[in-house]
C-alpha cells in the first residue's frame, strides 16, 4: 500500500488510465464537444484497456474489481474529458451494478454480454413531472396475461439514442389494476417495439453524451424483463435505488476529475505566466487561490474514496454517497471557476479547455439527485428519519 492506501496493483490502474487520459483521449475532448458526437472511437480504448465493466464478476466475464477500481479510472479520464469520465462510470456503475446484483441468470448474461461489447447502458427514471419526486412517477406497467405493457415518459436520459440496454422504472399493476410497486423492466432499443427515442435536449456541457425524451407507447415485454429484488416489488424500487449509490459515486468522481485536470491547468499555469516581472504565483492572493483549490480536492478525493471502499460488501454506504456527492460537485465547480480566472481572458476563450470545463461541471450538483434532495438524504440518516416533502408528509422514525 502507499500513502493514499492504494494497493499496487490499484496504482498501476491508475497509472494505466492516466496515460491513456493524457494520450487519445484528451486529443479528441474539444473534437466531441464540438461536434456533439458520441465517442465511440474512445469506447474502443475503453475497451481495450480493460476499463469497461471492470466491476461485472468474472463469471460473467469482467474482472470482478471493486468500486475504487472503477473511481481511479474514472478519475483519470474526467482529467482531461468528461464525457469519456461518464461513459466509464455507467459501463461500471448505476443500471449494470443493479442487474448484477438483482437479474436473474439470464438477466446477468445480456446485461454483462451487452456492456462488454460497449454498450452503455441507460437508466430511466427521471420524468418531466418527476424528477427529485422519483415516486411521482407517471409510466406504468400493466400485466396482460403473460405480457407487460408499458406506457410513459422518461425525460433527461442520458445515452437516449445512443444506448441500447434500457433499465426503465415504471409503476407496477396487475391484471386487476391493482399496484403491486416499482420496478425496473430491461428492454433494448430497436428490439423492443413500442420504445421511441422522441427527441434529444440541447445541453449546455458534456454534449458528447445525448440526454434524450424517451418515450414508451404500448411497449410490451415479457414477465422476464422485470429485475425483481429479493425483497420483491415492494420493496423493489428501495433495492434498485440502492444501487444508485454507486453511480452517485460515479457522478462525484467525474466532477472531481474534471476539477483536478483544471487545477494542474493553473497550477502549470502559474508558473509560467508572468506579470509585473515575475510569475502570477509569486502574488500572495493566487497563492492562497491555489492553496484552498487543493484543500477542496483533496477533501473531495478522501470522500469519495471513503464512499467507495464502504461498498466492499455490497454497494457503496447511502450517507457516504449523497456526502461525496454533494461536497465534491459543489467544490468542484468553484475549483474550476478559480482554474479559469487564472488564465483571464485566456480562460474565457473555447481554445483552452477551461470553458468547456466550466460547462461539464456544472452538471454534478443537478444529475444523479440534486444537492438539495441529497442533503435531505443526509439529513434523514443523521436524524434517522424520514424526512418527506409532500405537505402531508410526517416524520418517522427509520
Amino acid at each position: 500500500m502507499d500513502a493514499s492506501g492504494l494497493s499496487p496493483d490499484q496504482m498501476k490502474l491508475q497509472a494505466h488510465a492516466r496515460e491513456l487520459a493524457a494520450g487519445p483521449i484528451a486529443r479528441r475532448a474539444a473534437e466531441i464537444d464540438r461536434t456533439e458526437q458520441y465517442p465511440w472511437d474512445n469506447v474502443d480504448l475503453l475497451k481495450e484497456a480493460g476499463l469497461i465493466g471492470m466491476t461485472i464478476p468474472a463469471q460473467y466475464g469482467g474482472q470482478g474489481r471493486n468500486w475504487l477500481d472503477a473511481v481511479l479510472a474514472i478519475e483519470a479520464l474526467s482529467a482531461t474529458c468528461a464525457v469519456t469520465g461518464r461513459i466509464a462510470v455507467e459501463t461500471n456503475m448505476g443500471a449494470i451494478s443493479a442487474v448484477m446484483a438483482y437479474g436473474s441468470e439470464e438477466q446477468k448474461k445480456l446485461a454483462a454480454a451487452m456492456v462488454l461489447a460497449g454498450d452503455k447502458p441507460a437508466i430511466c427514471i427521471t420524468e418531466p413531472e418527476a424528477g427529485s419526486d422519483a415516486n411521482g412517477m407517471t409510466t406504468r406497467a400493466d400485466r396482460k396475461g403473460n405480457r407487460y405493457v408499458l406506457n410513459g415518459r422518461k425525460h433527461w436520459i442520458t445515452g437516449g439514442g445512443v444506448s441500447r440496454l434500457h433499465l426503465i422504472f415504471a409503476k407496477v399493476y396487475d391484471e386487476k389494476g391493482g399496484f403491486e410497486g416499482i420496478g425496473g423492466f430491461l428492454a433494448i432499443r430497436d428490439e423492443t417495439r413500442g420504445l421511441k427515442i422522441a427527441k434529444r435536449e440541447p445541453t449546455m456541457g458534456l454534449r458528447g453524451i445525448p440526454e434524450a425524451v424517451i418515450d414508451f407507447e404500448e411497449m410490451d415485454v415479457p414477465p422476464s424483463a422485470l429485475v425483481i429484488p429479493p425483497r420483491g416489488l415492494k420493496k423493489g424500487f428501495a433495492d434498485l435505488m440502492n444501487a444508485y449509490n454507486s453511480q452517485r459515486v460515479g457522478a462525484a468522481t467525474v466532477a472531481l476529475g474534471i476539477a483536478q485536470g483544471a487545477y494542474q491547468l493553473a497550477l502549470d499555469w502559474s508558473e509560467t505566466r508572468r506579470q509585473f516581472g515575475r510569475p502570477i504565483n509569486e502574488f500572495q492572493g493566487l497563492q492562497w487561490k491555489l492553496a484552498d483549490m487543493s484543500i477542496r480536492l483533496s477533501a473531495a478525493q478522501a470522500l469519495i474514496y471513503k464512499a467507495a471502499r464502504s461498498g466492499e460488501a455490497g454497494f457503496p454506504d447511502m450517507l457516504l454517497a449523497a456526502q461525496a456527492k454533494v461536497f465534491t460537485s459543489e467544490n468542484a465547480i468553484q475549483v474550476v471557476n478559480d482554474a479559469l480566472q487564472f488564465f483571464g481572458a485566456r480562460g474565457y476563450s473555447r481554445e483552452l479547455p477551461l470553458e468547456r470545463m466550466a460547462r461539464d461541471v456544472r452538471m454534478f450538483t443537478i444529475g444523479g439527485g440534486t444537492a438539495e434532495v441529497l442533503r435531505n438524504v443526509v439529513a434523514g440518516a443523521l436524524l434517522r428519519k424520514k424526512l418527506p416533502q409532500t405537505r402531508d408528509g410526517w416524520n418517522l422514525r427509520i
